[in-house]
């Protein structure tokens, strides 16, 4: 289960950093409401992380919860943003991917 947590966090943790960039990207009303979904996607996703952290590994947790941050907002920027999706780019992304798998797998 703390698993699950975990995941969903780092899903929240890519949610913040998507809004974070809509907002750079907006003005007025429409950016308020773009930092509103920044603060609300980060509290949920710290919460998470907290939670997930009474059983997990702190080490472990930190990784795996901004690997998925990390490769989600990638992936974010790609699509939404237009930023470019180069083949180093999505190697060393793959990389991470494999890092994060495998501290799935030799942590207790």
């Amino acid at each position: 289960m703390n698993w699950i947590l975990l995941i969903i966090a780092g899903l929240f943790e890519v949610g913040f950093a998507a809004c974070l960039g809509k907002a750079n990207q907006s003005s007025g009303t429409t950016a308020m409401y773009w930092y509103l979904g920044f603060f609300i996607s980060l509290a949920i996703s710290m919460s998470l992380l907290v939670k997930a952290t009474q059983e997990l590994p702190i080490g472990t947790a930190y990784a795996v919860w901004t690997g998925i941050g990390a490769v989600g907002t990638v992936l974010v920027g790609i699509v939404f943003f237009k930023e470019p999706a180069d083949f180093w780019r999505l190697f060393f992304m793959t990389t991470l991917i494999a890092s994060i798998i495998g501290l799935k797998f030799v942590s207790n």
